[in-house]
């Protein structure tokens, strides 16, 4: 299949988009658009449009968001439902009006209830109450899926449209937020550990008990997928999806629980001492695995085991550590 000649990728200096626009690179894309936030602002309509209307692309990856943990998602609910909603809407809307045939959305795991049956199912979604934490973040990437099967409806047959979602799992690797106390648990952990070994600190404690169970998945894999569902053949990816219920689950298809995760990022940081847990702190949902299944019937798996991908985050980390200094 040829390329498009032009592709824009919403969102480029992120953890995602950065790693679609390598992918796109090695599979040599020439005309790759981008903007940072200082040259365009997502949630502003009238320049969003202006932006389509000048450059035309052909083809869009929305990877751009406003993401955070649980303590910024707490804090400013507002701007995430907000500044999200703006950015999908503005994005989708503008890319139709401007005569863009393909777009891929990307939402986030978040989407499916907080008890929702595990694995988690494509069709768990909108079937229970929503995590509360994140629920203006998990509401907005709802109707991100929601704006594109509703453009597919509405203007599918009579403008050749086909706008995709796909909902990624956790995700680590190049270019992820490191941060003391805003980053997720992967990031967190190698910091921490890493900090440790540094000072010749004797124990490392984890919050909560180390049972809980989570789903890792390299982000170049991430990649990897968006690139491989737009290219499904539209017949192919409609025969897997429906109308109403249109995106596609991407994950690694295993999960570990925190105490084996820990174990292994003390030993790819080459942390010598002990490494404890403390209960008294929050779990969390004990478990959060995607059912890729659908996805992987489509031709994709996961390439990078989490041993090699920490080892290549641990990479990133220090780099960006010596970046900092």
């Amino acid at each position: 299949m040829s390329l498009p000649s032009k592709i824009y990728v919403a969102g480029h200096r992120g953890m995602v988009g950065s790693a679609i626009v390598r992918m796109l690179q090695q599979e040599g894309q020439q005309q790759i658009i981008t903007r940072q936030h200082s040259e365009l602002n997502l949630t502003e309509q009238a320049a969003v449009r202006a932006f389509f209307e000048e450059e035309k692309p052909d083809q869009v990856y929305l990877a751009a968001a406003k993401v955070g943990g649980i303590h910024a998602n707490n804090t400013y609910p507002a701007d995430f439902i907000y500044d999200n909603l703006m950015i999908e809407a503005n994005i989708i809307d503008a890319a139709f009006r401007n005569g863009v045939k393909k777009l891929l959305f990307l939402g986030s795991s978040c989407i499916y209830p907080k008890m929702a049956e595990q694995p988690m199912k494509e069709d768990a979604l909108l079937t229970g109450v929503l995590e509360p934490t994140n629920e203006p973040y998990a509401l907005a990437k709802i109707a991100g899926i929601k704006l594109c099967e509703s453009y597919n409806r509405q203007f599918g047959a009579s403008h050749g449209i086909d706008y995709r979602s796909v909902m990624p799992t956790n995700l680590y690797g190049p270019g992820d937020n490191y941060h003391g106390e805003n980053s997720h648990v992967i990031p967190a952990l190698i910091r921490r550990f890493h900090e440790a070994k540094e000072q010749g600190v004797p124990n490392v404690t984890i919050w909560g008990s180390g049972t809980p169970r989570r789903e890792f998945l390299y982000v170049d894999d991430m990649a990897r997928a968006c690139l491989h569902v737009m290219k499904l053949p539209q017949a192919t990816y409609n025969e897997q999806t429906r109308p109403m219920l249109s995106h596609i689950n991407v994950g690694f298809g295993d999960d570990v629980t925190i105490g084996e995760l820990a174990r292994l990022i003390r030993h790819v940081v080459g942390y010598e001492g002990n490494m404890s847990f403390d209960p008294t702190k929050p779990d969390g949902t004990m478990r959060k695995l995607m059912d890729s299944s659908r996805l992987q019937s489509l031709g994709w798996k996961a390439r990078v085991s989490l041993e090699d991908g920490l080892k290549m985050a641990y990479q990133d980390f220090l780099q960006s550590s010596s970046v900092r200094k």
